[in-house]
């Protein structure tokens, strides 16, 4: 699946399966730093992983914070563009369900 959000940004499947860990870590209250996001081999490789966590960001759907006083760790969170793109799958999936 590709997402083309409205900056056109096309986002492939394995930038969603990336976004779609961030998100759910995120609304868990872990929020993960780009070196754990690095780590998931499950989704690809380190350098993979690195390329589209850019791509992710350059697209507008994940942002990089600090979290209290620590400068030096950035967080991953998804953005409003990505809590956009999470409820529309969530209409299209609950469409779907229902007819």
């Amino acid at each position: 699946m590709i997402y083309k959000n409205h900056l056109s940004k096309k986002i492939d499947s394995t930038a969603l399966l990336l976004l779609n860990e961030i998100a759910v870590q995120h609304y868990d209250g872990k929020n993960i730093t780009v070196t754990e996001a690095m780590l998931l081999s499950n989704i690809a490789s380190p350098a993979t992983v690195h390329r589209k966590l850019d791509e992710l960001r350059e697209a507008g759907l994940i942002e990089q914070v600090f979290e209290g006083k620590n400068r030096r760790t950035k967080y991953l969170v998804p953005s409003k563009e990505a809590d956009s793109y999470f409820a529309k799958m969530s209409k299209a999936i609950t469409n779907a369900v229902n007819s």
